[in-house]
């Protein structure tokens, strides 16, 4: 049985078919406490050579939803209650743990957020890339030495040669980081996942690390996932941006149309809250109230404590997924009074 076909979704031909799309995923997770509903009816879909920007706060769901597409959800306690994610028109919830395993790194990747503690830090950057080639390709341990030589030049770091035997530890938080997206590039994927991959840096290194990954999207042509909380990164990084709220997608639209005209409250509190030049001397605006707990989820939009537009409709029916303009969706009773503004 092969692992993967190339047929389109419907109405699709195969060369505008998503490279991934989800349909309807729900993740939740069995505590002493009660269940967590971390993700509830998630939907979008990537393109090959396309960036998705998916934003929100701790807790929103979007680490949960990319370790279900990554096949390395904790179960139990998670447990994936319902939906589809279709890669090139296959469901990897169909797959077998060997077929998932054999498409891991070869065709989807994922860049982890915290390149210290992702890395072995007993055995050289060298060794741990190098290993990719020798498991997945059979290369002997010299010619996996030479790849891995060669990943590390590709990804900018200087001296790759001297420096293939130098240890976690020794590298900075950004030559690190770049070490994790060689490592994710190391089997020339078609999608990569990019969990929050500039934290803990300065401004100026996450710029590197953010040019770095778009020129290698442009290089190969693949798709690339970008996990944020920060509105401001993805303004130059991403062609489309769905933003996530207590486990749902509550909009999503192409970068400048969100950036422009947001058509949700949530996302219009998020734009507000980035510090502005044109603020100077004034008060830093915040989104007053926190995230609900996801074992308690309000009723009707789980947003609608924390909304100045809030209705009694908010508060008894979960808002659908409308449609402000073409490619833009907004999950909110009332995203024409937001829109208008």
């Amino acid at each position: 049985m092969a692992i993967l076909d190339t047929s389109a979704t419907a109405g699709q031909t195969p060369a505008t078919a998503p490279l991934l799309e989800i349909r309807d995923l729900h993740v939740e997770f069995r505590t002493r406490d009660g269940v967590a509903k971390a993700v509830n009816g998630v939907n979008y879909q990537v393109h090959s050579g396309e960036t998705l920007a998916v934003l929100g706060e701790s807790g929103s769901g979007k680490s949960v939803t990319a370790q279900a597409v990554m096949g390395i959800l904790d179960m139990p306690p998670g447990r994936i209650t319902r939906g589809q994610i279709l890669f090139r028109g296959q469901d990897l919830l169909t797959m077998t743990g060997e077929q998932r395993r054999r498409l891991r790194g070869r065709r989807i990747a994922m860049i982890f957020q915290d390149a210290l503690s992702s890395l072995n830090p007993v055995l050289s950057v060298g060794r741990q890339l190098g290993e990719m080639f020798q498991v997945h390709r059979g290369m002997s341990r010299k010619a996996a030495r030479v790849a891995a030589i060669e990943l590390m030049d590709r990804v900018h770091i200087p001296a790759a040669s001297a420096r293939v035997d130098d240890y976690p530890h020794q590298f900075s938080g950004g030559m690190r980081q770049r070490i994790m997206i060689a490592m994710a590039l190391a089997l020339e994927p078609d999608l990569i996942i990019a969990d929050e991959p500039t934290t803990a840096l300065d401004v100026t290194v996450q710029a590197q690390v953010m040019d770095l990954l778009a020129e290698l999207r442009r290089e190969s042509d693949m798709g690339l996932i970008l996990i944020t909380h920060d509105l401001g990164l993805v303004a130059e990084a991403a062609d489309r941006i769905a933003v996530m709220y207590a486990g749902r997608i509550v909009e999503s639209a192409p970068v400048r149309d969100i950036y422009r005209r947001p058509a949700h409250p949530y996302t219009e509190a998020l734009l507000e809250s980035i510090p502005r030049l044109d603020r100077k001397g004034g008060p830093l605006r915040s989104i007053e109230g926190l995230p609900p707990s996801l074992l308690r989820i309000p009723e009707g939009c789980a947003f609608h404590p924390r909304c100045h537009r809030a209705r009694e409709l908010c508060r008894t029916e979960v808002p659908l997924p409308d449609r402000p303009a073409p490619e833009r969706t907004s999950a909110c009773h009332f995203w024409k009074e937001t829109f208008g503004d």
